[in-house]
């Protein structure tokens, strides 16, 4: 075994074995310095975000005495703002959180479902074979709004008017775009070219904005002003529901005024397997939650600390535990009010051990069916904050797509989510469209925790996101690593559900490689740090000393900020 590795080898069994302040810097022990940033260590609470303004917005809610939910709300609506084409109030939420004084972990599932009218045989009328994957019949009731007075009325502290004078600041008097936004932004500028609404308010000038430009929005600063003065009705039920109707009829879609005002969000206890030692928390479907823990259970299975973080072999196991999960994931995933859906046998160690052996160490599988884990049981943004008393939420909204359904709200600068393009019309699915169902769901928010080590961690990016979730679990449980470098350490992701194809960051060594395609893996580089492996965020409270830490990907123009001290 070589130095380099044993090493790996001994700070993994330390950090199993020693306390909570030392697995927290287990990077000042290791040789040399492999991560580009240190994590963000104080008392105070912490909010890590994919954007730096409004990372310091939730902080400066936490110094006003807000909770970890009333800066996980608060930045989330500034997100909304300044990183427009991934969330907003047209689209849905999940999140998870952990209450330190009773140890209690709540899930909340705000998706909304798709219109009464929205039918496959509608559809087919209309001359569509497969679910638009754009436009006013890709769009489902967004559960946003109704999913952030969920968390206020059950974890807020602060009065709900207050937690949006951040983001009606910054949709008013404007705010320079930053790099990676701008980049995306240009990127995907094609899908709001079908709104006039969309171009009118998202491309000044007929562009996008350049890094540094100043963008307002005031349209949807009105918006943020209603929620925040009348609260979540003027949302569902009030000016912007009439609005959101309004601009549905002229594109000849089917939502009605019952189908906002009827929704409601729901509390659900989260899901969970162990890993070595940890309990890894996922939220239940209509959500992809169970691949990432049929990931762990099929890798708990192979000595991956052995092999070290970048090795063919560990790359190898890690690529064929995805195909494995993501081939279940495809065919039983639906919401559970329509489906039966077999989540306890997916995330059962016995149903791993099964598909564990399926992995043959010598080459990839390129074709992977589901199993059948019935038998053994029944059943992008993301942000993450801790508050000074250790109370953590992870976090996570989105529109779906860059810019979602490319569906502006007249009047509002408001854009609707198209998270409704990942139903099928094949009846035969258990994802088959039906009025007031709500879709397959890819967003997922994460948890785990062991002893005094408690981890509010999420890594965005559609169908990346399972994959990402078990790899980061295992760049800490297996190798070491503090949050942040699990976070920064290079992965692999694959966005497609058949196939031996995944991309990868050149920052793997050419050498494991090679060895995986030698294997059969088909490999597409990606830069150092691409975005197609998914910005994250994650904080950590240790309860042992009261000591958080905050960590952000760099992958993402964001940063983990943590509240300041009482200095003054």
């Amino acid at each position: 075994m070589g130095k380099k590795l044993r090493h790996l080898v001994m700070a993994f069994v330390v950090a199993s074995a020693v306390s909570a302040s030392t697995f927290s810097q287990t990077s000042d022990v290791r040789p040399g310095r492999t991560q580009a940033r240190s994590m963000v260590i104080t008392r105070q609470g912490i909010v890590a975000t994919s954007e730096v303004l409004a990372s310091q917005a939730g902080a400066q809610i936490l110094a006003r005495g807000g909770s970890a939910a009333d800066a996980a709300i608060a930045a989330n609506a500034v997100l909304g703002v300044v990183e427009p084409m991934m969330n907003g109030m047209g689209g849905d939420l999940f999140a998870i959180e952990w209450d330190a004084k009773t140890g209690k972990l709540s899930g909340l599932n705000s998706s909304g479902w798709a219109p009464e009218k929205l039918t496959p045989e509608f559809l087919r009328q209309k001359g569509h074979t497969s679910m638009p994957a754009a436009g006013i019949y890709s769009v489902t009731v967004p559960g946003c709004v109704r999913g952030w007075e969920a968390l206020h009325t059950k974890f807020g502290q602060l009065p709900w008017a207050e937690l949006f004078k951040p983001a009606i600041y910054y949709a008013q008097n404007g705010f320079p775009v930053a790099e990676i936004i701008a980049g995306e932004w240009k990127g995907t500028q094609h899908t709001l070219d079908a709104d006039p609404n969309a171009q009118a308010v998202f491309l000044p000038n007929g562009q996008a904005p350049a890094t540094g430009e100043i963008f307002r929005n005031a349209p949807y600063a009105r918006a943020l002003e209603l929620v925040a003065s009348q609260g979540p009705d003027a949302f569902y039920r009030g000016a912007i529901a009439e609005a959101l109707i309004r601009t549905s009829d002229c594109l000849g879609g089917v939502m009605t005024a019952a189908d906002l005002a009827d929704f409601r969000p729901e509390w659900v206890d989260p899901i969970s397997t162990t890993y070595r030692g940890w309990t890894i928390y996922e939220l239940p479907p209509n959500g992809q939650g169970m691949a990432a823990l049929e990931m762990l259970n099929i890798m708990e299975r192979f000595p991956l600390a052995q092999y070290g973080p970048s090795s063919t072999d560990a790359l190898h196991i890690k690529m064929e535990a995805q195909k494995l999960a993501y081939s279940d994931l495809r065919r039983y995933l639906a919401d559970p009010r329509f489906a039966k859906v077999p989540s306890a046998g997916i995330i059962s160690k016995a149903y791993a051990a099964e598909r564990a052996q399926t992995i043959d160490m010598s080459k990839a599988h390129c074709e992977v069916q589901a199993g059948d884990p019935a038998r053994l049981g029944s059943d992008t943004i993301y942000l993450s904050a801790v508050d000074r008393d250790g109370n953590i939420v992870s976090f996570i909204q989105s529109l779906s797509g860059a810019f979602g359904s490319g569906v502006v709200v007249e009047g509002f600068g408001l854009l609707l989510h198209n998270r409704g393009a990942l139903f099928r019309l094949d009846a035969d699915s258990p994802d088959v469209l039906a009025p007031r169902k709500r879709p397959f769901h890819t967003i997922i928010p994460g948890f785990m925790q062991k002893g005094d080590l408690h981890i509010g961690f999420g890594i965005m990016g559609g169908l990346n996101q399972p994959q990402a979730h078990a790899q980061f679990v295992s760049n800490l449980v297996d190798y070491g690593m503090n949050i942040q470098a699990a976070l920064e350490a290079p992965r692999f992701t694959k966005l497609n559900f058949a196939g031996c194809d995944f991309m990868i960051e050149d920052r793997v060594p050419e050498a494991v490689r090679q060895g995986l395609m030698d294997r059969g893996h088909i490999l597409t580089l990606h830069g150092a740090f691409s975005t197609s492996m998914g910005g994250g965020q994650a904080v950590l409270h240790d309860s042992a000393t009261g000591v958080n830490y905050g960590a952000s990907s760099p992958r993402k123009d964001g940063a983990a900020i943590p509240e300041p001290d009482p200095y003054f």
